[in-house]
């Protein structure tokens, strides 16, 4: 069957840009290679709760498209401050240490900006022997899924200077929102795409399922899928390909330990595992009042994580939790589950990051080829990158490309 435009990927980008062209009156097949919708917005439903394995926040809420979304599709959105940069009890990291921690990352982001190191490396901007170095890695792993050596301090700086301290959640899970905003438009499960060719006519899409046939294709999937050659694509594609391995994806993975009986541990708070760990763990303690600790490792961390595994993984957080609750917190503890985004067939890795001198990438991933061929997804966005509604907000972009194509 023939469609005006072929969507490769359900996630958030795939699903705005199909929702815009419905809109619009085009005709339209969203591609999955998985069996699910939503990428890597995935919340699943455990003990009574809405667990998200991907994306959590609505990042710079007060203007996040997605908010107003979920009001309208009758979800609770949950705003007000967040805990993470709190210490519990100020438990193994006193109010003068986090001060200085802080100060050392204010001073690091205020080098990038005012004296920006030739490399782009971000970690050039370190203070040499700097007491809260591994510090300031574990929150470029927090926030880039990468290490600072990895990361270019141009591309850190757009996603920084654009956004904003509001961050806020959905109580029913980010992933349920998204899942929930799939168009009337046919979709198909299950069925990874591994050819795409153009054609005098439009664009040949071969899928395990059979060939697909369409005016258009816009392609969301992301960067490490497009740099594996998961898909494979003609020759004017190549500039392409090669910015998606500019852009790989970081790694933040999360670990969920049940809690149980009388713990003593209060809602809402947090826990830094070890300020002077690069991989450290960092624990937000019941959040929306739930029985249970989202562990959260980025960076190296969370490949240190997967690399050891899901039993080594749970043993290395208690051991962190332990160390600063006393030894007794362990018969309140229980794992619950896991993200491995790493090993996520379709996916590869959590979001998208710079190299060193290649912040331009975006710019040239996210360009069209020719009237046929529109690529989207939170690695094409200039400053909302590595955030759901950045990839939203680049399916709209893409969508509006091909609707002034006029396919």
């Amino acid at each position: 069957m023939n469609y005006d435009v072929a969507v490769i990927g359900a996630g958030a980008a795939g699903i705005a840009a199909a929702r815009s062209l419905a809109d619009a009156g085009r005709s339209v097949v969203i591609l999955e290679a998985s069996n699910r919708v939503g990428g890597r917005a995935w919340t699943v439903e455990l003990s009574g709760m809405s667990l998200d394995m991907g994306c959590g926040w609505l990042h710079s809420a007060e203007r996040n498209p997605l908010v107003a979304l979920g009001r309208d599709a009758g979800f609770t959105i949950e705003r007000g401050p967040t805990a993470w940069q709190n210490q519990w009890r100020d438990l193994g990291f006193s109010p003068d240490e986090r001060a200085a921690a802080a100060s050392a990352w204010e001073a690091l982001e205020e080098r990038l900006r005012a004296n920006p190191p030739a490399s782009d490396r971000a970690s050039d901007a370190l203070e040499p022997g700097g007491e809260w170095n591994a510090y300031c890695q574990s929150l470029s792993g927090y926030l880039n899924g990468a290490p600072l050596e990895r990361l270019s301090a141009a591309d850190f700086l757009a996603y920084d200077n654009a956004a904003t301290d509001a961050n806020w959640r959905v109580l029913e899970g980010y992933g349920s929102l998204i899942g929930a905003a799939v168009p009337d438009v046919t979709l198909r499960l299950s069925t990874p795409v591994r050819r795409i060719a153009l054609t005098g006519q439009g664009v040949r899409l071969e899928t395990d399922r059979g060939p697909v046939t369409a005016g258009a294709a816009i392609v969301t999937v992301s960067t490490n899928v497009l740099a594996r050659g998961t898909i494979a694509f003609e020759p004017e594609v190549d500039d392409h390909l090669h910015a998606a391995g500019q852009l790989p994806l970081g790694l933040a993975d999360k670990l969920f330990i049940g809690l149980h009986g009388n713990h003593g541990l209060e809602a809402e708070t947090h826990l830094l595992g070890d300020a002077r760990n690069a991989e450290t763990g960092s624990y937000y303690i019941r959040p929306l009042g739930r029985p249970v600790i989202e562990g959260f490792f980025g960076g190296k961390g969370a490949f240190v994580i997967e690399s050891a595994g899901l039993l080594e993984a749970f043993t290395f957080a208690l051991d962190q939790l332990s160390s600063l609750l006393g030894n007794d917190i362990r018969r309140h503890l229980r794992p619950l589950a896991a993200s491995s985004w790493c090993h996520a067939d379709w996916v590869r890795g959590s979001y998208s990051h710079a190299l060193p001198g290649h912040a331009g990438a975006r710019s040239v991933l996210a360009r069209p080829v020719g009237d046929r061929l529109f690529f989207a997804g939170e690695a094409t966005h200039q400053s909302d990158f590595s955030t759901a509604h950045g990839a939203w907000e680049s399916g709209l972009r893409a969508a509006g490309e091909v609707i002034g194509m006029a396919i």
